[in-house]
């Protein structure tokens, strides 16, 4: 688990989600914590609200007075993240200095896909002809070599042994492991 790249929930003051994300971005930055800490994101989902027959788009928070960092548990890292200002702490973690616990790839995939993210870095870590394990969907525990990439809708073809043939399915990026 140490030197891994896992999801954490933090906790924060509710409406300071991204005042505290600024902040700990920019202590990323002046600490030269870049390889420890990655992504902060903000949960959040756009909705459409039609009002007096005008449509509206609006950001609505999935989880307020959350955030999430994408980190490699280092005790510097969990240094600079609980000593941010906005900052209460991590969920996951029984205090007393006992470090969090990360969330499951299944909690952030759900998560990160409700907002057309992923987890995988798609550009840089999944390539054809890589071989990924499918842990969610109809072919859940199945591998399979991949076929082909579409970044811009976040799947993926792979071609796995269904009944001694090779046969292409397509899947969410959510869906697999490398």
């Amino acid at each position: 688990m140490e030197n891994e790249k896992l999801w954490y929930v933090v906790n924060t003051y509710s409406g300071h989600e991204s005042k505290v994300k600024e902040k700990l971005e920019a202590k990323v930055e002046s600490m030269g914590m870049q390889d420890n800490i990655f992504r902060i994101i903000i949960p959040e989902t756009t909705e459409v609200e039609v009002k007096d027959g005008v449509k509206k788009e609006k950001t609505k928070k999935m989880f307020p007075g959350y955030i999430l960092v994408e980190m490699v548990m280092s005790d510097e890292a969990w240094y600079v993240v609980r000593n941010t200002p906005g900052v209460t702490g991590f969920i996951g973690s029984s205090g007393k200095g006992a470090k969090p616990t990360p969330l499951l790839p299944q909690e952030i995939d759900r998560i990160l896909a409700n907002m057309g993210m992923s987890r995988i870095n798609i550009e840089s870590e999944m390539n054809v002809g890589d071989i990924v394990n499918i842990v969610d969907g109809p072919f859940k525990g199945m591998s399979g070599k991949v076929d082909s990439v579409d970044l811009e809708n976040n799947r993926l073809n792979v071609l796995i042994d269904l009944f001694g043939q090779e046969t292409p399915v397509e899947v969410e990026l959510y869906q697999v492991n490398k």
